[in-house]
């Protein structure tokens, strides 16, 4: 199955098992960019979300105005914070943002309950080491990566790259079919395995 990108300077297709790493200032607007990749030729869609709560994720999709129908939320930060929460159909939760295995087993459910095409987004995978661990973030998107494999979706996940080291950058760039760059002025490179 082939996948619209629509996104500056990158491949306009990609074909579905494409993991996706997104590179970006930790000041970058990259809402734009993740909600451009959700809506284009999606059926259903995964938002998992270690940087903002289910609330604010929904605020996101209705502001681009992205089909709130097809998304799940996977709220990682909620049950953490002592948030009230109601997991509903298209909110999930997971006990912490370190819950790795939680949040690979949400990802599982989602891809095998859904059908067509399907995406999903993670933001952040900085955010993601930042609770876990290095090993274990790279370990839990090798994981999901597969899944998309799998199941014929593709995934976008962001990475803020002056926060971390190079090695680590390298690590994570490693796993990914493509890299999609935002600078700091707004300018959008891409590399795409061939």
């Amino acid at each position: 199955m082939e996948y619209t990108l629509a996104i500056d300077n990158a491949p306009e297709t990609v074909p579905g098992g494409t993991g996706v790493l997104l590179l970006h200032p930790s000041t970058g607007e990259t809402d734009r960019l993740d909600t451009d990749f959700l809506a284009t030729d999606t059926d259903s869609m995964l938002v998992i979300s270690t940087r903002t709560t289910a609330r604010e994720v929904k605020q996101k999709l209705e502001y681009y105005e992205v089909d709130e129908s097809k998304a799940t939320i996977l709220d990682t930060l909620s049950v953490e914070r002592g948030y009230t929460r109601r997991q509903s159909e298209s909110v999930r939760y997971v006990s912490a943002p370190d819950d790795l295995s939680g949040i690979v087993s949400e990802a599982e459910t989602f891809l095998q309950e859904h059908d067509g095409k399907l995406r999903v987004t993670f933001d952040s995978l900085t955010e993601l080491i930042y609770y876990a661990d290095e090993d274990g973030a790279l370990s839990a998107v090798e994981d999901i990566l597969d899944l998309l494999d799998e199941y014929d979706a593709v995934g976008m996940f962001h990475l803020a790259d002056e926060v971390h080291d190079e090695e680590t950058v390298a690590a994570f760039r490693e796993l990914f079919d493509g890299v999609i760059e935002l600078s700091e002025d707004g300018t959008i490179t891409s590399t795409f395995e061939a």
